[in-house]
């Protein structure tokens, strides 16, 4: 139910062996893994960022049409983290839900008994299913076993699962996997391959055992791939699996268990986190966008609120405005957006999840076009919005109106057969200047998340043109030129840094770092539409090393001084705080294509770390 209100083998024949385990299992394991493990079982662990594998094995893959062509897909974090809720002990904690058990270090015998209380009678696999259809999601993901090591399905493997240890008996993702398929969504299982916080010989744990006693061998073969196989044999055609924070295995022994699996459901597509760069497509970090556009399959996850696990007190929901503008930008740079939602310990999903991901599904039942099936567009982001195209349509996603009315698409060589709205579908007059499109908008909602316009053009799609100036125009209160759009000079580079605000609630800026001489400079291409004065506005963040320093931006023949500010020092566990700090007004006399330089006087720390320049009309 939901929520009315919100309340505050190994290549030949082998000998095998038995070995009893957990009371009641027998496990039938080959002597060559069992001898394997006793000379590996001081294999290491893993940093977060290494977890974080982003690399696929770049194969064409037979299956992949239909997720290339989903672009939306529902992420459900689900365990017994749920009923806890984020708190421990009377201690609230905040970030992760799902790692309240690392984050408050509990032990293994004490984190069992919540099991004992874990019953969400509330769950209801058709209203899920029903919700996720109305929300336009095309597949979605959940997960079977997360780092907690509690199975959420009926494993013969294990006893620590919800059939066998709690008071609700029942298997609810055979329910959703039934109900889910009905709505004509495809299913998958997230799993936590490496990390296991309940086995002795699982990853991660270091509270209540010795990790480099830990046979990570033993632990693949006595319980993460059996249970695998249970999820790929019993639960029907799968999507997806999405494996999660990889460790303890080679790439041969990653590879021998990729194969194994998909001798099972060769039409499963398996993500990145398999880890070795075996994954059938690419999962970013947490919460992380690729800058431009990417032709590999890829995927982009983010939560709804700050936690992917339910947490009682964390109410910072995005609003459907977020979502759809989040979505079409994920989808302007070709890949999927997998938003994730944390039910609670009763089963219920959070109110304002259902209320904005059903509003998200009204937007796309009018707009869906521009959205499923597309690819990124080639008109790079500009003040307005972001672009998407299929086949002939090239779909302008506006989520900012110019003042005036006229919009301008840049790099437009095609011959254009037709300008209409997406929603209605009523034509649009537009004029042609060179490779300049001028269309004439109509007036919308200043609030709407995104107005859809379509560009019906003939011949081919032209290429993606990653070094097109970046459209600067008074129509608009900010433009803002990104790092990614920069060319460096001497040490200076762009990087894509990561931090985080609370426990696991990771964020990605991509900055440009390392400009510590005169001759690491900085260089933008703009193009101003409008004459007139702007701001100059530098978005960075600086430490105390680097605080005090002096800089120069050039522009337009003018050379501007200014002095870097203190702002937070470089932590990845740790929030990183920018400055929008003004540094000058310029003039421009003429409409053109303008050079903007930043560069450090003098030899120095890291000037600072730059993630963007604004202009602002005055």
């Amino acid at each position: 139910m939901f929520n009315e209100m919100p309340s505050g083998t190994l290549g030949r024949p082998v000998k095998f062996i038995y070995l009893r385990f957990m009371k009641t299992r027998i496990v039938c394991l080959p002597i060559a893994v069992l001898l394997f493990a006793m000379n590996h079982a001081a294999c290491y662990g893993q940093s977060m960022e290494q977890m974080w594998d982003t690399t696929s094995n770049k194969k064409q893959q037979p299956n992949a049409q239909w997720f290339k062509e989903a672009k939306f897909g529902l992420f459900i974090h689900w365990g017994l983290y749920s009923k806890l809720a984020g708190s421990w002990k009377g201690k609230r904690y905040y970030g992760s839900g799902e790692w309240i058990m690392n984050v408050a270090k509990i032990p293994v015998r004490e984190y069992e008994k919540v099991a004992a209380d874990f019953n969400p009678v509330n769950f209801n696999a058709t209203k899920w299913a029903m919700l996720a259809r109305e929300a336009g999601i095309k597949y979605l993901v959940i997960t079977a076993k997360h780092h907690e090591g509690f199975a959420m399905f009926d494993s013969k493997v294990s006893d620590y699962n919800i059939v066998k240890a709690t008071p609700y008996k029942n298997d609810p993702m055979k329910a959703l996997a039934e109900a889910t398929r009905k709505q004509g969504i495809r299913f998958g299982f997230y799993y936590s391959q490496f990390v296991d916080w309940h086995e002795p010989n699982g990853g991660k744990n270091t509270w209540d055992f010795d990790e480099s006693k830990k046979d990570y061998q033993l632990y693949y073969q006595q319980k993460a791939i059996p249970q695998l196989k249970e999820l790929l044999t019993n639960y029907g055609p799968l999507g997806i699996v999405w494996f999660d924070l990889p460790g303890g295995l080679t790439k041969q022994e990653t590879q021998s268990l990729v194969d194994s699996l998909h001798k099972l459901q060769p039409q499963s597509l398996f993500s990145s986190r398999v880890g070795q760069g075996l994954g059938d497509y690419k999962d970013f970090g947490d919460s992380e966008i690729p800058p431009v556009p990417i032709n590999d399959l890829w995927e982009s996850i983010y939560t709804h609120n700050d936690s992917w696990g339910y947490i009682r007190h964390d109410m910072n929901f995005k609003s459907s405005k977020e979502i759809i503008q989040l979505l079409a930008k994920v989808a302007s740079r070709g890949g999927n957006l997998m938003l994730n939602i944390g039910p609670d310990g009763e089963g219920n999903i959070p109110y304002y999840s259902v209320k904005y991901l059903k509003e998200t599904g009204r937007w796309l039942q009018a707009n869906g076009e521009s959205i499923y099936g597309t690819e990124y567009g080639f008109v790079p982001a500009q003040p307005w919005g972001v672009t998407t195209r299929k086949g002939s349509k090239l779909f302008l996603h506006v989520f900012n109106r110019p003042k005036d009315g006229k919009l301008l698409a840049p790099g437009f060589p095609n011959a254009v057969r037709s300008v209409y709205s997406l929603a209605d579908k009523k034509s649009l007059a537009w004029k042609k200047t060179n490779t300049d499109l001028i269309i004439n908008l109509p007036a919308f909602k200043s609030d709407a998340p995104s107005t859809v316009f379509v560009i019906e053009y003939a011949c081919g799609a032209p290429s993606y043109d990653a070094k097109a100036p970046v459209t600067i125009s008074s129509q608009f209160e900010t433009n803002t030129v990104e790092a990614i759009k920069a060319t460096t000079w001497g040490e200076a580079a762009i990087k894509s840094i990561t931090f985080s605000h609370y426990y696991g609630d990771w964020k990605h800026e991509t900055c440009i770092t390392g400009m510590k001489a005169p001759g690491d400079s900085t260089t933008f291409s703009i193009r101003v539409t409008q004459p007139g004065d702007y701001s100059v506005i530098l978005d960075y963040s600086c430490g105390r090393e680097s605080a005090g320093q002096e800089g120069r931006v050039t522009l337009n023949g003018n050379e501007f001084l200014f002095k870097t500010l203190r702002t937070s020092e470089y932590d990845k566990a740790a929030p990183l705080l920018f400055i929008k700090k003004p540094v000058a007004i310029v003039n421009f006399t003429k409409a053109g294509v303008y050079s903007l330089n930043i560069h450090p006087i003098q030899q120095g720390p890291e000037l600072f770390k730059l993630k963007s320049v604004i202009l602002e009309p005055m």
